[in-house]
């Protein structure tokens, strides 16, 4: 029997878990003209990034591209040709190492319980790569009606009859089977690291007693983000939880584009406010029914990354001073409702780079959302957005902030180590990784694997990549698309995989390729052939098919 150190290692030697080196990006041509803001080093001059919730890959993938198909629900039969995933074996599914079996979900299941999530939780179920502790450390199995209970929910998933149109995107153009959190941990982290790869220093500004703004602090103060506080910089942060900034200097993706004077912008649900006090700050009142009929307040401060920062920040909900300034500096600071980005799509005045979260409802957070309620707002948007004359040129990114510590069984390639004796929990009591910690203490990374699409004319049709990818890849293709130099102080950018493989830059083989989908089924909407000669079209209202 291996000692928790000579496994530790012999996990690292077995499974790759070095630094993960990617070469760096080929100097491409230029594809923009003008000025030197709309240069960029592919076709893309609009990358839209869907950010959604808690999901891990196995809990929406873990069958693709087999789907049960009963009786009633919506149906998906793979494509001719259609890539196989690392997914749910056989033995996976019946004979599995952990407390439980996975079992599928269906449509009369899509809410759920929470479940647990954190930092040190994720650790504990991954028990030193043998993945085989998630009932023991993340499982929730006890909530509320109308949202679905039983024992050992945490290794359910989900398959094509109900996150139906996920599937079919990923039929149509890319996915990745091979990417993952960029550490360990919930919302927050995940956020901060799509935007700047960087979760260190933070400091706690309404200090708490259970750890929940800064961990492993400096003497002045400045740590690590590992849970959900709230932003500094947000009149709409709770006064019941810690709040945290990051310190001054600190850079976010935000910064670069400013400095290299490209369109941006965050657009959340439920940013523009309902009221404001009598100091005129806001209050973020607006609210949505999920399917189940609970009422969710619509905007999450702790989902939004550029408020813990001043440099990107609007404290008070400011609204753009018009919508040809959205994207641009003004009062707003790039921070927007979602309804601005459909002003600014509709005026033909799309950002270059767009973030977008879905009011709470549709987020696909288990507890308050659901797959269902995501899916409407994720078909509903690319449905949108391939209605624009800018579709040509658009990446649609669909990313998830963490896993929610639902089951998967892939473990992660450990790139940065931690020592925390009081938070790390990986290979040993105290640590994650081997002996030894990376730059910054409690960024123990990669974390459980995500699931990540990419929705373009220019992406690689019915394509799974294998190439190791994390939150930060997304940080790092804008960063490289209009060149605007690294995040530095450790970032994981400097380290994470390229998205590159996901996409066919040929311009010889472009065509603008749709995909029109129903947004209650996931199914495909219409007739028509693409150039390729695939044809598509209805099988019913629940059915789905070739023609």
């Amino acid at each position: 029997m291996f000692k928790a150190k000579a496994l530790s290692r012999a996990i690292v030697a077995s499974l790759g878990l070095a630094a993960v080196v990617t070469p760096a990006v080929s100097d491409a041509a230029h594809f923009g003209h003008g000025e030197d803001h709309t240069r960029t080093t592919t076709p893309i001059k609009h990358v839209v990034v869907i950010f959604q919730e808690n999901v891990s890959f196995d809990h929406y993938f873990g069958t693709y591209p087999h789907a049960l198909n009963p009786a009633g629900e919506p149906r998906f039969v793979a494509a001719k040709g259609t890539p196989t995933v690392n997914g749910l074996t056989e033995a996976l599914l019946n004979n599995n190492p952990n407390a439980a079996n996975p079992m599928r979900l269906d449509r009369t299941e899509a809410l759920t319980c929470d479940q647990d999530h954190g930092y040190t939780a994720e650790q504990k179920a991954f028990n030193r790569g043998l993945m085989d502790k998630f009932v023991e450390n993340t499982n929730r199995d006890a909530c509320s009606a109308p949202e679905s209970s039983r024992q050992g929910l945490v290794m359910d998933y989900y398959d094509g009859n109900t996150v139906t149109a996920l599937w079919n995107y990923a039929q149509h153009f890319a996915m990745s089977d091979n990417s993952f959190n960029t550490t360990f941990g919930p919302s927050t982290p995940g956020a901060l690291n799509l935007v700047s790869g960087q979760t260190h220093g933070a400091i706690s500004t309404q200090p708490d007693t259970d750890t929940y703004g800064v961990v492993s602090p400096d003497a002045n103060g400045v740590g690590t983000v590992i849970n959900d506080p709230n932003p500094t910089y947000d009149d709409c942060s709770s006064s019941k939880y810690p709040t945290v900034s990051m310190v001054d200097g600190n850079k976010n993706i935000g910064d670069l584009l400013n400095a290299k004077g490209v369109t941006w912008g965050w657009f959340e649900g439920g940013f523009r406010p309902t009221s404001r006090d009598a100091n005129g700050n806001a209050i973020c009142g607006a609210t949505h029914q999920n399917i189940g009929g609970a009422t969710v307040t619509d905007y999450i401060p702790h989902h939004e990354p550029f408020q813990y920062y001043k440099s990107t920040s609007n404290p008070h909900h400011l609204a753009p001073t018009s919508v040809s300034m959205i994207g641009r500096q003004d009062q707003a600071n790039h921070q927007y409702d979602l309804s601005d980005f459909w002003a600014a799509v509709d005026a033909g005045n799309m950002p270059a780079v767009s973030f977008l979260k879905a009011a709470g409802y549709q987020d696909g957070h288990a507890g308050y959302s659901d797959p269902l309620d995501e899916q409407t707002f994720i078909v509903n948007t690319i449905n949108r957005l391939q209605k624009s004359p800018d579709w040509r040129s658009t990446a649609v990114i669909i990313a998830y902030d963490d896993s929610d510590g639902w089951y998967d069984h892939v473990m992660s390639p450990i790139v940065s180590q931690s020592n925390d004796v009081n938070k790390d929990a990986l290979s040993d009591v105290g640590m994650c990784g081997e002996t030894g910690s990376g730059k910054y203490s409690d960024r123990c990374g990669y974390g459980p694997r995500l699931p990540l699409l990419v929705v373009s004319p220019w992406a690689k049709k019915n394509f799974v990549d294998h190439s190791v990818t994390d939150q930060s890849s997304v940080l790092r293709f804008i960063e490289d698309n209009w060149q605007t130099g690294r995040i530095g102080d450790d970032s994981f950018d400097a380290k994470a995989g390229s998205l590159d493989n996901m996409f066919n830059f040929d311009q010889r083989l472009h065509h603008a390729r749709k995909l029109f989908l129903n947004p209650e089924s996931g199914i495909r909407v219409g007739h028509d052939r693409d150039r390729d000669g695939d044809e598509w079209g209805w099988a019913g209202h629940w059915g789905w098919g070739r023609s």
